[in-house]
């Protein structure tokens, strides 16, 4: 049979050795008080004066080298040890103090009961028992010289049955406090599982969150907030340094919770956000949960929704009327080769193909928005892109067509699907250069590329030196099927806006005196995890 470890936690086993320690140095003490007054005299019956105090001096000084050398002991068979070698000193305290008569057996089965408190049932059932055989032994090897009564014997026999009781109900006692601590810890650690897996969640989230409590301090705030503010580090700071507008909203709503609060726009990053509140309890902490949601991923999302369902329509439509419309061409043409008709009626006829030819480029068109993919934004440095853009441009412009590009010295970097946005600038330089193209012999257009001085995103202006657009048109611009030339299909502009918003980017007209200058705003360039 070995020794075995403790069956109780690390911690707990260390505060109950020290108790053990404690225990035996406190009864090494008293024995040696004992001892050394006129008191052992009254309380201890024994016939072997010279034993008991050379036993208690030595049960006190083995107890002092014990403590200091075995003070933290974890070993198993140090354990054993300790426990057994303070069982049979007491019993030799028990048999040098009289037996029975004197209040050592008590002691043993305290420390009996101590010891079963770091060891296993085995080892602690053999400790019991070597305490009982002590006891129910040396008190027959006394009773050779001193007779006892009937009552003696009852009492060595309770002691005994003592021992073994103890030593159960201590072990007991510590297999369910064992089974408590282990179902604690189970307990605990799946708390903190739940916790991690839960700020793992609240920061990989994508809508900003924040808590903020009763003076509208920051009490945490996640990855994505920190994102929208366009700061480093929010907690502990008061909201209303980062967007006052946000607490106007936060007190509306706790003046009427049932209204939906309106967006707020933040100075740092220029987002539109739209908040939404929660109270996370009703006590005069009175914290708020925030979510903040970027307005333009909602706008993206719901744009990706429309030309989905426009594009279902479109097809279905562009279908059945290109068949038709192939027929009527190709009638006009077969009709237009006909010997028998006069100038009039063939310019009829060419009048008949010219418009089937302008409805095909309005299927084209409409077609082109319903076969489109869906856009695929990636970090994209606009100013190597634009020199490459200009010199391919260039290589297909015509003599009288010319292109500028200035750029200034900063930071270009966004998110575009640059497919997409070759595509918006083919449109907007193609225009640029037919407006310009009207009323000079050159046809000029220039890209300007800066960073706007109050949100600090990308700007592209294409501007051109033409007649300009008239303010009663410029509201109509980006109108599907809106045009003022006679054989546009108006849905360039349309579909180039669609393009920009489809990758959080933002396609305006700004009027100038003379000429015409189209505007995209490029989002920033970071990317949502």
């Amino acid at each position: 049979m070995t020794a075995e470890a403790p069956h109780t936690g690390s911690n707990q086993a260390q505060r109950l050795l020290r108790l053990y320690h404690l225990y035996r140095l406190s009864v090494g003490i008293i024995l040696v008080l004992l001892i050394s007054s006129d008191m052992d005299n009254q309380l201890l019956t024994s016939s072997h004066d010279a034993l008991l105090r050379g036993g208690s001096w030595l049960y006190l000084i083995l107890n002092i080298l014990l403590v200091v050398f075995f003070e933290n002991t974890r070993r198993p068979a140090q354990l054993f040890s300790l426990a057994l070698v303070d069982v049979l000193l007491l019993c030799a305290l028990f048999y040098a103090a009289g037996g029975v008569a004197s209040a050592i057996g008590n002691l043993l089965i305290v420390s009996v009961a101590i010891s079963n408190t770091l060891l296993r049932e085995r080892i602690g059932l053999l400790i019991a028992a070597v305490g009982a055989l002590g006891i129910v032994g040396l008190s027959i090897l006394l009773s050779f010289s001193h007779p006892a009564s009937p009552s003696d014997y009852a009492q060595v026999g309770t002691l005994g049955a003592l021992c073994f009781a103890a030593a159960l109900l201590v072990q007991g006692l510590t297999r369910r406090l064992e089974f408590s601590e282990n179902l604690a810890e189970q307990r605990a650690s799946e708390v903190i599982g739940l916790e991690t897996l839960n700020a793992l969640i609240l920061q990989r989230m994508r809508t900003g969150i924040l808590v903020l409590d009763e003076h509208r301090r920051v009490q945490l705030a996640n990855h994505s907030a920190l994102a929208l503010f366009g700061c480093e580090g929010l907690e502990g700071h008061l909201i209303d340094e980062h967007c006052p507008s946000l607490v106007e909203r936060l007190d509306i709503w706790r003046n009427n919770p049932t209204l939906r609060p309106h967006s707020v726009k933040i100075t740092n990053s220029g987002l539109e956000l739209r908040p939404s509140f929660i109270a996370l309890d009703t006590s005069p902490n009175r914290r708020t949960l925030v979510f903040l949601e970027d307005l333009a991923q909602i706008t993206q999302q719901a744009q990706q929704l429309k030309l989905v369902a426009l594009g279902r329509l479109t097809a279905g439509i562009a279908h059945e009327i290109r068949n038709p419309l192939g027929a009527i061409s190709h009638a006009a043409q077969l009709l237009q080769e006909s010997e028998e008709l006069n100038s009039g009626d063939r310019r009829l006829t060419q009048i008949i193909q010219d418009h089937s030819e302008r409805m095909n480029r309005v299927i084209e068109n409409v077609l082109q928005l319903s076969r489109r993919q869906q856009s695929l934004p990636q970090r994209l440095d606009l100013m190597p892109w634009l020199e490459q853009f200009v010199s391919e441009t260039r290589a297909v412009a015509t003599g009288r067509q010319q292109i500028h590009l200035h750029c200034t010295d900063a930071d270009f970097t966004t998110l575009m699907d640059s497919d997409q946005l070759r595509q918006v600038l083919d449109n907007l330089v193609g225009n640029a250069w037919r407006h310009s193209g009207l009323h000079r012999e050159q046809a000029q257009v220039w890209l300007e590329l800066f960073i706007d001085p109050n949100s600090q995103l990308p700007i592209l202006e294409i501007v051109d030196d033409g007649p300009g657009v008239p303010s009663d048109h410029q509201a109509h611009l980006f109108e599907p099927f809106f045009t003022t030339h006679q054989n546009g299909t108006g849905l360039g502009l349309y579909l180039s806006r669609e393009l920009c918003e489809s990758n959080q980017a933002r396609l305006d007209f700004k009027p100038r005196q003379e000429g015409g200058c189209f505007r995209i705003t490029f989002a920033h360039g970071r990317k949502q995890g």
